[in-house]
């Protein structure tokens, strides 16, 4: 047998390492992690005999084929599916299965320029294209560092798309207000309140949890790890107090109906992430510190909260135009001189 369990890798490795004609011969391939016994020793039996037959010249010598995409994907998921975000990386890769299915390695710069643009047409956000092409690429790779699929780096050509995607969207209490009016379905109006009232992404408001005896909106699981929670937002309390969050409504149906009404009323460009931004920019134009916007926001990194340091230009200037005014003081009268009739009573 040819087979042996690689600790290291922490799956079984085909090798033959034969002396031949004088010429040692040395080639291994590492198996995949769920392999049974009996895959792995068909795959020895058939591998062994196929390396023979071609040393002796019974079988032509095939130019080496390149990896096939549709595998190292398949052993990408299945070595991910602990992951919090494999069903998200799953979901992204099948979106693009039209493009690599039935491809292998040496096809995947063309590869990235079709899902590209695709993108163009479609009207995707060049974010979620490259997200997409991402995740195509750890997989490959994953495939050729983890399984040894290649003899180097697969995803080295790809090209990604550049991404300048920094909104600055804002929208006031009026707009919000509009909007959720359009709305045909109550969920999607709770949905665009609850949303600019808190500052939360709409996943979260699926999400979170009401503790009523502590008067918290809590996110157990937040998309940075930690637990996250903040007060009631005072204009939410109707809300909450009718049970309406978490939200409820189909995800889908949400959006469709958000859509209908931000053309109903003049706001297509308005995103739902939007609100998250609004809300950071009614906090910060109301004096709210940027640290603390961070905190609502459940931002880890403060660099995260610097794009709204531009909301505070009004208030920096005020405090430009107090360097080197003089100081007001308020002058104090003189006592009043006292007569001499007064001064020898």
């Amino acid at each position: 047998m040819s087979t042996y369990f690689d600790k290291s890798k922490k799956a079984w490795r085909w090798k033959f390492d034969r002396l031949i004609d004088g010429v040692q011969v040395r080639r291994t391939k590492l198996l995949p992690r769920d392999w049974s016994p009996a895959q792995v020793d068909a795959f020895d039996a058939k591998a062994t005999a196929e390396t023979y037959a071609e040393l002796a010249g019974v079988a032509p010598q095939k130019a080496p084929q390149s990896p096939s995409i549709d595998e190292a994907i398949a052993l990408y998921l299945a070595d991910k599916k602990h992951l919090k975000s494999y069903k998200s990386t799953a979901e992204h890769l099948g979106a693009i299965a039209w493009a690599y299915v039935g491809k292998t390695f040496a096809d995947l710069p063309a590869i990235a320029r079709e899902v590209i643009e695709a993108g163009v047409e479609d009207d995707y956000a060049p974010a979620t294209v490259k997200q997409r092409l991402a995740w195509l690429k750890a997989a490959c790779r994953w495939g050729w560092k983890t399984y040894e699929m290649g003899d180097h780096n697969p995803a080295e050509k790809m090209v990604l798309p550049e991404v300048h995607n920094e909104r600055h969207v804002y929208i006031d209490r009026g707009e919000m207000l509009r909007m959720a009016r359009a709305c045909k379905h109550h969920g999607t109006r709770v949905a665009i309140r609850a949303g600019f009232y808190s500052g939360w992404r709409l996943g979260e408001l699926y999400a979170l949890h009401v503790d009523k005896r502590h008067k918290l909106l809590v996110l157990p699981d937040s998309k940075n790890g930690d637990r996250r929670a903040i007060p009631f937002p005072p204009k939410l309390a109707t809300i909450v107090r009718k049970g309406l969050l978490p939200l409820t409504i189909n995800r889908s149906t949400l959006q469709a109906d958000r859509r209908d009404a931000r053309k109903a009323v003049g706001l297509e460009h308005v995103t739902f992430h939007d609100l998250r931004h609004s809300a950071a920019s009614e906090m910060v134009n109301h004096g709210v510190e940027l640290p603390v916007v961070g905190e609502v926001l459940g931002h880890k990194d403060p660099r995260s909260t610097k794009r709204y340091a531009h909301l505070t230009a009004h208030s920096l200037g005020k405090a430009l135009e107090t360097i080197g005014t003089a100081e007001k003081r308020t002058r104090t009268p003189p006592e009043p001189e006292k007569t001499k009739d007064a001064a020898a009573s």
